[in-house]
């Protein structure tokens, strides 16, 4: 089997877009993509300043999102059983890194989400979402598309 080309779609970060789309279109700006640092990767951070006035239950302003993209009959329930304590305690680390550097972010509220984007078949072209919180987009050069399965806001806490 040939190794993979260079114009082979990268699956990781279409399914970070697909996920960032969503959240903008919830009021969510994305202040950062693949943000890097000794403790690993954040996906997503994004920030949204009128929180209350969009969601009055949400107090929150600044998300963290880890993004899992999965083919259909995955072993770890859509990448939700590879966001482990020790994979948590790097996010964690990493966020805090990420507040150091931006002390005008760190005393806003905060949680760590969970995306988790399906791959699957494209069944039919240009066919509308199922609903309004169900957002896909086709792989580009294949006959596949990814579907936001899930997304789980406060995934997880650390103490």
């Amino acid at each position: 089997m040939p190794p993979p080309s260079s114009q082979s779609p990268d699956i990781g970060a279409l399914g970070e877009e697909l996920a960032a789309t969503w959240l903008k279109q919830r009021g969510w700006r994305i202040l950062q993509r693949r943000w890097r640092c000794r403790w690993g990767e954040l996906d997503l951070i994004a920030f949204r300043q009128d929180s209350i006035a969009h969601h009055p239950t949400d107090d929150v302003s600044l998300i963290f999102v880890e993004v899992k993209t999965r083919s259909r009959g995955n072993w770890d329930a859509d990448g939700l059983l590879s966001v482990t304590s020790q994979k948590q305690a790097k996010l964690w680390q990493a966020a805090r890194l990420f507040l150091a550097e931006h002390p005008e972010l760190a005393n806003l509220p905060c949680r760590f989400d969970v995306a988790l984007v399906s791959r699957q078949r494209l069944l039919r072209k240009n066919r509308a979402p199922q609903s309004l919180d169900c957002l896909t987009c086709p792989i580009p050069g294949t006959t596949q598309e990814l579907i936001l399965q899930d997304y789980i806001p406060s995934a997880f806490e650390l103490s």
